[in-house]
C-alpha cells in the first residue's frame, strides 16, 4: 500500500484496480471519498455512488472493484454523519437539502479532477438524495442508477405537529457520544437481525467497516447518532415527485426483489420518470450491494457505459 497526500493508494495487481481512500472538503465539513479505479485511464462517465442510511460508501467496495475492473472510476463518499467523515457541530442537524448540497459541491469538485461526465448511483437513501439532485440540477447528470432508492414513505400532512413533538422529544435524550458495542461479534449479530437474508460472513467484513473505536477506545457504530431521532418535517411524496418529473437523462431503477424495500405508491413514482428501465435481482434483497455485487454490476455497468465502446 503506497500512501499518498490525499490518503492511502492500494493497486490490486490481479485485477489491475486501483483503489484509494482520501479527505475532501465539502461545504465546511470533511467527506471521506473511497475510490476504485482501472490501473490504465478510465473509460465512460465517473460513478459517483451513494450510499444508504447508517451504511458507508466503504461497503460498496465489492461493487466498486467490480466496475473499475470494467474500465469506471468510481467515487462512493461517506456522507455527512456516516463513515469517516465529519458529523455536523452542536446545534446541526442533517436534512435531505444538506446531503444535495454536498453532492453538488462534490461534484464539482470531481469535475475539476477528472472532466468526464457525472453519473450517479444512489441506494436507499442515497437513491433519494441522487433523485432529488438529478432533479434540481439536470444537466449535471449524464446517467442515473436508483437501487430501491425511490424516497421514504409519503407521510399525510395532517401527521406533521405529531412528528415534530416526536424528533423535539428524541433531541432531549440522544447521546451524540454513541453507545458502545461489546465486539465486532455483536456488531455482526445486530447487523444479521436487521438483514437476514445476507450471509453472515459477508457482514462480519461490513461490520468491520461500520464500526470504529472513539476516543476512549470504544466500539461505536461510525455514524452519528442524531440520525436515529425522528426527522423534523415529514416525507411529502407529491413534492418530491416534482423533482423526478424534472429528471431529463436515462435512468435505470434495479429492484431486490419482494423482499426489498418499496413504498406503497412506488408504481406512481416511478411514472413520473421519463427516460425509465427497469431490472430485477430476486433474492438479491435492499442491501444488494453486499448480497449480489456480481448481479448488480452486471447491470450497471452496460448502462453506465452504453454508447462509449
Amino acid at each position: 500500500m503506497n500512501v499518498t497526500a490525499g490518503g492511502t493508494e492500494d493497486h490490486a495487481a490481479e485485477d489491475d484496480v486501483v483503489h484509494d481512500t482520501r479527505d475532501v472538503q465539502v461545504r465546511g465539513l470533511r467527506l471521506r471519498l473511497h475510490g476504485w479505479r482501472p490501473a490504465g485511464d478510465p473509460i465512460g462517465p465517473t460513478v459517483l455512488v451513494l450510499h444508504g442510511f447508517l451504511d458507508s460508501g466503504a461497503t460498496f467496495e465489492a461493487l466498486g472493484q467490480l466496475m473499475a475492473s470494467a474500465g469506471l472510476r468510481v467515487v462512493a463518499p461517506d456522507l455527512r454523519g456516516f463513515g469517516d467523515s465529519d458529523r455536523v457541530g452542536a446545534g446541526g442537524y442533517y436534512h435531505f437539502p444538506d446531503y444535495v448540497a454536498d453532492v453538488a459541491d462534490l461534484a464539482d469538485k470531481l469535475a475539476d479532477e477528472h472532466p468526464a461526465p457525472l453519473a450517479v448511483v444512489g441506494h436507499s437513501m442515497g437513491g433519494g438524495i441522487a433523485t432529488l439532485f438529478a432533479g434540481a440540477l439536470p444537466d449535471r447528470v449524464a446517467r442515473l442508477a436508483v437501487l430501491e432508492g425511490w424516497g421514504p414513505m409519503h407521510v399525510e400532512p395532517d401527521l406533521a405537529v405529531d412528528q415534530m413533538r416526536r424528533h423535539l422529544a428524541d433531541l432531549r435524550k440522544v447521546e451524540r457520544a454513541g453507545r458502545p458495542i461489546a465486539s465486532l461479534e455483536e456488531a455482526t449479530a445486530r447487523l444479521a437481525a436487521t438483514h437476514p437474508r445476507v450471509d453472515r460472513d459477508i457482514l462480519a467484513g461490513i461490520a468491520e467497516k461500520l464500526t470504529r473505536c472513539d476516543a476512549e477506545g470504544r466500539l461505536t457504530w461510525a455514524w452519528d447518532p442524531l440520525h436515529r431521532t425522528t426527522s423534523p418535517m415529514p416525507f411529502n411524496a407529491q413534492v418530491y415527485t416534482s423533482f423526478l418529473r424534472a429528471i431529463s437523462c436515462p435512468v435505470l431503477s434495479i429492484s431486490g426483489g419482494p423482499t426489498g424495500f418499496h413504498p406503497p405508491d412506488e408504481e406512481e413514482r416511478l411514472r413520473e420518470v421519463r427516460k425509465l428501465r427497469r431490472a430485477e435481482i430476486p433474492g438479491a434483497g435492499h442491501m444488494m450491494h453486499w448480497s449480489a455485487p456480481d448481479a448488480v454490476a452486471a447491470l450497471l455497468v452496460p448502462f453506465l457505459l452504453e454508447g462509449q465502446r
